[in-house]
Formats: structure tokens, C-alpha cells, sequence
């Protein structure tokens, strides 16, 4: 493409679950990228690739592709639409020059909505509102645009962002409407959806003619290649074997040459002899760069503003596991395997921050979530580590500790509005909205501290039989609060080595909640259970049963244990106290104390 008029690059943004990865593979599609016999045809979110993006139905991380329609190319960036992954949002929106902003039909904007819709606002991005899933029997429309007006009227830099185009759609069947049809069901396809793209989104704002420039986004790697350095063309020309400049954050200048130039089609990269300004392309050669850093013309070399991340809210411990089974279960398992490969993650994931903490490492994210799911990757790559309960990263302003503070969204049954607000009452959250949504249920919005969000989806969902939907983003800081009562029960605590008895478990099943079966090997000091009581309790789960001429061991058989808690990763960091650790293997996941000598811990909890 030689001339940036022909060139849109929107970003699709919304709220979880609102539709987005759906209506991009809608326009991958439709805009015949595909074969009509490529098995891309028959997918669905086909830009979702990574395995735990599969398994849990978000977006993670951002992801760019291109499209060709009539005589234009569509560089589209698909965002995820959960908080903890902000930080993805953040950095590729430089890139847009408009969004197509996706609303359910039903639920109308939710708090995500509100932080993605604020930031591309900040930028001065373009927004297209896009109604979807439109078929739905509980649709509001009319008050769902009503909420997107009054969103807009809250989050606007200036009235011109106040005029907005409203479109309609069914994204999971590749529809668009200009004007809410009177049959969804009736045969149509997207065509509304890219005129928006060509007509409502501007063109990309460039200089051809000037040197070289461009702000460096996002990273890939393959075995081929090496590293790609991905942005969008500020100003000037790029073709293959230029040599340039990468200017490090730091204001640090390192000379270069760029090797290849890719630009994207579909779900894949094509090389190309050069690109213009305005567009978006993945650059090899550079094995030194860093996202927010600028590659520039080797003569005139200026860089671009560095991308601004919100700071992280969440912390948490990570080291080399220490159990006494540490090294049986995983390829890497030392600190400097653990903390090389920390140091490779802080290359794409511009919201984590990693410090050393002796023999490990203090890991700062933007949410449990961001949190849970690097370590479910070490996991999957072989590495063993342990770590402790999340943190809340406080700052200091005006000579004050301050933390931060979430706004959280809750939707539940009226049956379950008492139990709810209990629990969040003892978590310190104060009721700020209550309305009922025409489904019957009550929508409730809370402010709370972000430290007593810890734990809270695993004890809602279980209080709520699973029926809630709870959503939440970061609402700045307020002083510090005092420390929250621990609602907790303790935990059972192995007193000996060795392997788990039904006879024992049976035992100890009495006494509380348990989280290992017959036959599992357990330490000294490792939680097998959660004790029905305040305070911990050390219980032997691997005594046998002691043999006479009228007991035998094959009565063992008739035990009729209660089927055991499989803790899943979420649980067992929502479960930890401070004294507490998770051991994480990536074939097994154990809880743990600290001190595992009960000794020490009576030492430790005097101290």
C-alpha cells in the first residue's frame, strides 16, 4: 500500500464476552482473506491462539491482522476486554486511529467498557458503536444506547467525541445493520460494518516524505526470524536492509539495520519490499528492541513519546521451590532458571514488574488474574517454583500510604443479595449503585480496596451457586485502610512424611474440608485440608491402622471417604494466608506453610 488515504487501523474494543474476537472473525471471513475450503472457515475466534485464551474463553493478549476490502487495507487490533490485561490495551491503542466499540445488546457498557472507551477517548481515537448480539429475547436497545450516551457524555475529552455513529449486529452470524432491523433473522452480512470502517474512520495522519519513524509496540518471536519489533509507521518510508537507530527508553541510542519487513494478512505475516507511513508492520534485524523504544532514521534520529503504563496493584512472591520434594517434578526449577525467564516475560508484558526478593522474586501485576495466568505459562513450561499470597502495591502521595481502590460490578438473584452483601461487608466495600435489570436480577455496584478482592470470586461464586457475574477495574487510591479480619477457617497441617491413608483421611475428615486422597504423598507442614474451626491443626494423614487378630488391614476397603477438594490454581492462591505458600509443578499443585517445622511456626507467630 503506497498511499496512507487507502489504510484504516481500528482497534475493536470492548467488555468481556461482549463480542469482539467474534465480529473480527466475522470480518477475517467476509472479507475473503480465507479460502472458502481453509479450515479457518469453519473456526471461530481464530484470533484467540494462545492454549489458555482457549481454555478460558478471554482475549490476553493483543493481537494485530489485516484485512483487504474493496481498495482499502483494514489493519485491525484485537484487545482483550478483561482489566488485568489493560496494560495490552494501553499499548497497542497508539496504533488505531478510530475503534469500533461493541456493546451487548443486553448487558449494555460494563466496567471494561467504561476503561477502554476512557483511553481511547484520551488518544483521540474515532468511535463507531456497534450494538451486538442483537437476537437476544432480553435485549434493551433503546436503554443500552441511552447508557452508551450517558457513558460517552461522562468519558468525552471534547463534544466532538459526543458524535458518534450507531450500528447494529449479530456478530456470532456475521450480520450488521445500519438501522435495528424489524426481522434479525433476515439474510445480510457485514458490508454496514466495513463502509463504517472506510467511511467514519479517518485516515491515518502522516508525512511520507519525512525520515523514518516508528514506535515499537509489541514483540514476536519465532525460530526463523528471531525477535519482530511490531508498530505503526509515524513518518517516512521503511524497506529492507535500511539502516537505522533503536533509541532505548532510556534515551540510549544503539545502531542497527532492518532485515526484513512483514506486513500481516489474515492470521499471517508476508514480507514486503518496503511500507509507508501509517501503516503497521512487524520489522526483523533488531535484536535489541524493547517495547516503548523508537527506531529511527540513522540521520535524523528522534524518538517518539514512550507509551505510558498504569502502575501495578497486585504483588506477589515467586521463588525456587523449597518443599521437600522440590526438583522431582520439572525441568527448571533453580532462581536463575526462574529468574531469566521473568526477565524474557517483562520483554512483551509491559504491565508486570519484577524485582529480586533473596532468592526469589517479587512479581507485580495488574490483577490476580494477570497474575495466575504467568504462572499457569511457567507451569507449562517445565518450571517449578513456589509462591506466596497476593499483595497490594501501595504508593505514597502527599506524605500518605495510599492503596488502591476497585469499582466492582455485581449482577445476582435477589435469593442471593443477602449472602452477597454480608461478604462484602466484612471485606469493607461500600454500596454505591442498586438497580434491577429487566431479567429480574439485581445489578450492584461497589467500591472496595483491591486487597479485599483477594479470594472474593471463589467465595461469591460458591455462596451464589455460581450464578453471579461480578466485574471490576481500578478506581484510583484512597489512605489506608485498616487491616481486614481474617475470614478464613485454618488449615490442617501434615505432621508426618509419607503417603495418605483412607484409614487417616477418614479420621480426618471430621475435622474439616480435605484437600489430598488416599495415597497422595504429603510432607511435614503441608496443608491437606482446611479445618472447620479458627486456627490451624496439625493431624497425621498417614497413620495406619494398627493390626490385630480381629483388625485387619483389609477392612481398609470399607472406608467410604468423602470425595476430596481439587483445588484448581485460582482457589489454592485465593486459599493462602501469609504464613502460607503454593508449591507449583507442573504436575501438582501444593499448599504449604512457610515454616514447616511447627516449632518455628509457634516462633515465627510470636515474632
Amino acid at each position: 500500500m503506497k498511499d496512507p488515504n487507502f489504510i484504516r487501523n481500528i482497534a475493536i474494543i470492548a467488555h468481556v464476552d461482549h463480542g469482539k474476537t467474534t465480529m473480527v472473525d466475522g470480518l477475517l471471513k467476509q472479507s475473503h482473506t480465507f479460502r472458502s475450503n481453509q479450515a479457518e472457515m469453519e473456526q471461530t475466534l481464530i484470533m484467540d491462539s494462545g492454549d489458555q485464551e482457549h481454555e478460558r474463553g478471554i482475549t490476553i493478549t493483543a493481537k494485530q491482522t489485516s484485512v483487504y476490502y474493496s481498495d482499502y487495507k483494514i489493519n485491525i487490533i484485537d484487545t482483550p476486554g478483561h482489566a488485568d490485561f489493560s496494560g495490552e490495551v494501553e499499548r497497542t491503542l497508539n496504533m488505531a486511529d478510530g475503534v469500533l466499540l461493541i456493546v451487548d445488546a443486553q448487558e449494555g457498557p460494563m466496567p471494561q467498557t467504561k476503561f477502554v472507551l476512557s483511553k481511547a477517548l484520551e488518544l483521540g481515537l474515532k468511535p463507531v458503536v456497534v450494538i451486538n448480539k442483537i437476537d437476544k429475547p432480553s435485549r434493551r436497545i433503546d436503554e443500552v444506547i441511552d447508557e452508551v450516551s450517558d457513558l460517552f457524555l461522562e468519558l468525552a475529552v471534547d463534544d466532538g467525541q459526543l458524535q458518534y455513529p450507531v450500528y447494529y449486529a449479530i456478530g456470532r452470524d456475521g450480520k450488521a445493520w445500519t438501522e435495528l432491523p424489524d426481522n434479525p433473522s433476515e439474510h445480510t452480512d457485514l458490508t454496514p460494518i466495513f463502509d463504517a470502517i472506510i467511511n467514519d474512520i479517518p485516515a491515518p495522519t502522516a508525512d511520507i516524505s519525512g525520515a523514518f519513524q516508528l514506535l515499537v509496540t509489541s514483540l514476536q518471536y519465532d525460530s526463523f526470524q528471531g525477535k519482530y519489533a511490531i508498530g505503526r509507521i509515524s513518518r517516512g518510508e521503511v524497506r529492507s536492509n535500511l539502516p537505522v537507530v533503536l533509541i532505548k527508553r532510556d534515551g540510549s541510542v544503539v545502531s542497527a539495520k532492518i532485515d526484513k519487513i512483514f506486513g500481516y494478512r489474515g492470521l499471517s505475516r508476508e514480507e514486503v519490499t518496503s511500507a509507508i507511513a501509517g501503516d503497521i508492520v512487524a520489522l526483523t534485524g533488531i535484536s535489541d528492541a524493547r517495547i516503548g523504544a523508537t527506531i529511527a532514521d540513522k540521520e535524523t534520529p528522534e524518538a517518539l513519546p514512550v507509551i505510558d503504563i498504569e502502575a501495578p496493584t497486585l504483588s506477589m512472591y515467586l521463588g525456587p521451590n523449597t518443599s521437600p520434594l522440590k526438583g522431582k517434578e520439572a525441568k527448571y526449577n533453580t532462581s536463575r532458571q526462574i529468574g531469566d525467564r521473568l526477565r524474557k516475560e517483562l520483554e512483551t508484558n509491559v504491565s508486570l514488574r519484577v524485582e529480586e526478593s533473596g532468592i526469589g522474586f517479587i512479581v507485580s501485576g495488574r490483577g490476580e488474574l494477570h497474575l495466575s495466568v504467568l504462572i499457569e505459562t511457567l507451569r507449562r513450561e517445565d518450571f517449578e517454583f513456589e509462591v506466596g499470597r497476593p499483595q497490594v502495591v501501595t504508593i505514597e502521595e502527599d506524605g500518605e500510604i495510599k492503596e488502591p481502590v476497585e469499582e466492582l460490578l455485581i449482577e445476582v438473584g435477589v435469593e442471593f443479595l443477602g449472602s452477597v452483601s454480608q461478604e462484602l461487608g466484612a471485606r469493607r466495600a461500600s454500596l454505591i449503585k442498586q438497580e434491577q435489570t429487566s431479567s429480574g436480577a439485581t445489578r450492584t455496584t461497589y467500591l472496595l480496596p483491591t486487597r479485599a478482592m483477594i479470594g472474593l470470586r471463589n467465595v461469591l461464586l460458591t455462596a451464589t451457586k455460581g450464578t453471579i457475574i461480578m466485574n471490576s477495574l481500578p478506581h484510583g487510591y484512597q489512605p489506608l485502610g485498616p487491616k481486614l479480619q481474617k475470614l478464613r477457617n485454618g488449615a490442617l497441617v501434615a505432621t508426618e512424611a509419607g503417603a495418605t491413608t483412607a484409614y487417616a483421611l477418614d479420621l480426618a475428615a471430621a475435622r474439616g474440608e480435605l484437600f489430598v486422597g488416599p495415597g497422595t504423598i504429603v510432607y511435614q507442614g503441608m496443608v491437606v485440608g482446611m479445618y472447620n474451626r479458627q486456627g490451624d491443626l496439625d493431624i497425621n494423614v498417614c497413620r495406619g491402622k494398627q493390626l490385630t487378630n480381629m483388625r485387619t488391614s483389609s477392612s481398609d476397603g470399607a472406608i467410604q471417604l468423602t470425595p476430596f477438594t481439587d483445588l484448581s490454581l485460582e482457589q489454592s492462591i485465593d486459599f493462602i494466608e501469609d504464613d502460607e505458600l503454593l508449591e507449583v509443578t507442573p504436575k501438582s499443585l501444593r499448599l504449604r506453610k512457610r515454616y514447616l517445622d511447627p516449632n518455628q511456626r509457634k516462633r515465627a507467630a510470636k515474632s
